[in-house]
């Protein structure tokens, strides 16, 4: 069944940054949010470690979407799922637009695809070797 594989590495590794950068989020907002600033207006400091962990779980659903899919095309998961973020940060990017900084709205554009794809990368050279 590799169409029912496919969408699992996908559901998986999105759903892995998802819950990351919400657990993580919801903890910042619970433990300091004087730190992390008004909704739409977060501190810079704040901006950098988002930005920080966001790549960081962009790294893990990466790695993850790759250890599912296996050896079935691991890389066309990879930049699919790559793909998919990408256009859903697009449309985040423009929903927020004048909220937040463009600057990090277009720092996340581009660096979720590329932990995604660094991740998936990642997991083919430990499986490789």
């Amino acid at each position: 069944m590799p169409i029912l594989r496919a969408f699992l590495a996908l559901v998986a590794g999105f759903l892995t940054m998802a819950v990351l950068v919400g657990v993580i989020t919801g903890v910042l907002i619970r433990r300091v949010p004087e730190w992390v600033g008004a909704t739409g207006h977060p501190r810079p400091a704040y901006v950098a470690v988002n930005l920080a962990y966001s790549l960081a779980a962009a790294i893990a659903g990466g790695y993850v979407t790759a250890w599912i899919a296996g050896n079935n095309r691991t890389l066309m998961h990879i930049l699919a799922l790559a793909l998919i973020v990408l256009l859903l940060s697009g449309l985040s990017a423009i929903q927020h637009r004048g909220m937040q900084p463009i600057w990090y709205q277009l720092s996340l554009l581009g660096l979720t695809p590329l932990g995604i794809f660094l991740g998936g990368i990642l997991r083919i050279r430990v499986a490789g070797s």
